[in-house]
């Protein structure tokens, strides 16, 4: 959360429908333009898989060429979405020698890309016309070898290879005139925005058919390098067990969170193995490069970066803006660039940002000043959260409810809204919870905040998966955690000597 607010209530709905309202949200977020690769795997089988006539080059980009062009337009915004670029020369490095042994050997080694570690913490990679490859640090700090990221960024690579763009652009200009009847007949209906935006996710997905292909190719191109070709169906399994992690509700459906830009799906995982195997059986056929990959992602940084605060547990802290709030037990807090957001159960949301008011309006006449969908004038009132001038106020439209609570610090106005199915009892008890726990934090406070960091450590003699993941900071599921981020079963041990990932300052 960057302390620019972008405050449509409406935005605030799609927040509030647990794993169907992240989806919601992916669908009229900055994700719509990129290429994430989103199709589940089924039953087709395609070996026969060609490179493309007409490479996309990132440094010859032509004026005719508008698959080129638009990777080189998107590519500002999407760094920007992203939270930025994430520099460390080290870490560069190391993707930088994942990608140039899968160039050397790929389906057109006369094209070239450029590759952009974002500075996010999702789990994410995605390609764009042009050559432009971005993988989150996120997704490093899940992968445990060169062999797991050297997966991802050849299915990538496999896309631009083989012009996935062209026929994606091809279905965006045959489905415009469709998108403009829905936008200009049901702009006002949130049924019809939610079908514009769907029609708009299966522009941005490649085709099944696509990712097929690209899996093809990926695998291919892995094994030629010399990595573990079976690393491919090895990391849709690591995230597959992320997207579980985080889940609010494990046990719900993901197959409509399309924030997941890499759903997992068993067709998927085995597919993946079915190509591996032309290297022969698994463990007997190339390097994981997990001695090097660890080396280049030791002290890299984890979770939220400073300039959006940080989360640790319940909690969310921001040293710069001097403030600290806690949600209630049971939600999961999601620090975005544009606010931070908390989903529990009961399908209930809360989204906090703040805004600038250099107008000094009471928060009565702000609250009412037309950013409110549905808001309830009568119920506006003035009031002091610890000290802080404040003011509250209900709204209501279509199936939710909602709180509003603003608090002024100076010129900057917070707010928090909070959204429940109509009629839920939990809407007064998770607002208050919230309004109670927001404060200023004293210069102290903020100065012993620092970010989390993935440390490389060597398991000494004694260590066990306890003792190492009580070593771990930042949440409460230690020992969950430990487990995922070094891909360790329930029944695995580790051994003096190995080299081990933890969370840590």
């Amino acid at each position: 959360m960057d302390g620019k607010g972008r405050s449509l209530m409406d935005r605030m709905r799609r927040h509030s429908r647990s794993s169907a309202a992240r989806g919601a949200v992916a669908l009229f977020g900055a994700a719509l333009m990129l290429t994430s690769c989103q199709s589940l795997f089924e039953q087709a089988y395609v070996p026969t898989v060609g490179p493309s006539d007409n490479p996309q080059i990132v440094d010859e980009v032509q004026k005719d060429d508008p698959r080129a062009q638009m990777g080189a337009r998107e590519h500002p915004r999407i760094v920007a979405s992203y939270g930025g670029e994430y520099h460390d020369e080290k870490t560069e490095k190391l993707v930088a020698r994942i990608a140039g042994a899968l160039t050397a050997v790929s389906e057109n080694p006369n094209q070239s890309y450029r590759i952009t570690i974002l500075n996010s913490p999702a789990i994410n990679a995605f390609a764009l016309p042009g050559g432009y490859l971005y993988v989150t640090r996120g997704l490093l700090a899940l992968a445990n070898d060169a062999s797991e990221v050297a997966a991802v960024l050849s299915h990538e690579m496999a896309h631009v290879t083989a012009n996935h763009g062209i026929e994606r652009q091809r279905r965006e200009e045959a489905e415009v005139i469709a998108s403009r009847v829905v936008a200009e007949v049901l702009s006002s209906d949130l049924a019809g925005k939610q079908a514009l935006a769907r029609g708009k996710l299966r522009l941005a997905a490649f085709s099944r058919q696509q990712e097929l292909q690209a899996d093809v190719i990926g695998v291919r191109t892995l094994g030629e390098a010399g990595y573990d070709p079976y690393a491919a169906a090895r990391f849709l399994d690591s995230m597959a067990r992320y997207s579980h992690y985080t889940s609010v509700d494990p046990d719900a459906d993901q197959s409509l969170d399309f924030l997941s830009s890499h759903p997992n799906a068993p067709q998927r995982v085995e597919l993946a193995r079915r190509h591996a195997r032309a290297f022969g059986p698994e463990g007997t056929h190339g390097e994981t490069g997990r001695d090097y990959y660890l080396k280049g992602i030791d002290g890299l940084l984890y979770g939220d970066s400073p300039q959006e605060g940080y989360v640790r547990g319940q909690t969310f802290l921001h040293g710069s803006l001097g403030i600290r709030f806690e949600v209630p037990e049971g939600f999961q807090i999601d620090n975005k660039v544009e606010a931070v957001l908390a989903t529990g159960p009961g399908d209930v949301a809360i989204r906090f940002d703040g805004v600038s008011d250099n107008q000094h309006r009471s928060l009565s006449n702000y609250i009412s000043s037309g950013w409110v969908t549905g808001l309830l004038p009568e119920t506006i009132h003035e009031t002091q959260v610890n000290g802080l001038e404040a003011a509250t106020a209900r709204a209501s439209a279509e199936r939710w409810d909602f709180d509003i609570t603003v608090i002024r610090i100076g010129p900057q106005i917070f707010r928090f809204l909070t959204a429940v199915p109509k009629g839920s009892a939990a809407l007064a008890p998770t607002a208050e919870k919230l309004r109670a726990s927001f404060r200023r934090i004293t210069p102290e406070e903020a100065a012993t905040l620092k970010p989390l960091r993935v440390r490389v450590v060597t398991v000494a003699p004694g260590d066990t998966i306890g003792t190492l993941s009580a070593r771990m900071m930042g949440t409460d599921r230690k020992l969950e955690l430990f487990r995922l981020i070094n891909a360790l079963g329930p029944t695995s041990t580790v051994l003096p000597g190995a080299k081990v990932k933890i969370i840590s300052e």
